[in-house]
């Protein structure tokens, strides 16, 4: 019985103070074109958003808000990465798959597809497919911001 208490105990210590730090944790992260920044929580919830140099002022909105995304979505990634880190010591590993299941705790279905996404290794996602389509749309550059766009200009009036 004594055994079991101690084993409670502990538990209970390491829960304590896995909470403490992903209740202070955050993450960091940038789109790939380098023009939007975000910050987000140990729940993965947006807690800051930073356009970078002014790069937004020549991006029309779906490259922005394409961006955006990118950004918000890798560092949610990186924080369920961080989130399965540091409940590791709670939680036994298997070797199966690519995100580690631990027993009692499924993933999946916490995390759903946010970390296989986000991966380097797995190639193009959706949001690299839609970063694709929107830049092969874009056959004319943005208008300056109080400038006129390019049709005013094709039709002569300046």
């Amino acid at each position: 019985m004594a055994k079991a208490m101690a084993h409670l105990k502990a538990t209970e210590e390491a829960v304590a103070k896995v909470q403490g730090e992903l209740n202070t944790a955050s993450v960091t992260a940038r789109s790939g074109d380098r023009s939007v920044r975000v910050m987000v929580g140990a729940k993965g919830e947006l807690t800051g958003l930073e356009f970078l140099d002014g790069k937004y002022r020549n991006m029309a909105a779906s490259q922005l808000s394409a961006s955006v995304l990118e950004a918000a979505n890798a560092a949610r990634a990186e924080m369920a990465r961080r989130v399965i880190d540091t409940l590791d010591p709670l939680t036994r590993m298997s070797a199966r798959g690519t995100v580690p299941e631990r027993m009692g705790v499924d993933w999946g279905s916490i995390f759903g597809s946010l970390l296989s996404e986000t991966s380097v290794a797995q190639g193009p996602t959706a949001m690299s497919r839609l970063r694709d389509e929107i830049h092969e749309d874009e056959e004319e550059p943005a208008a300056p911001p109080g400038g006129r766009g390019a049709a005013d200009k094709r039709q002569g009036s300046v």
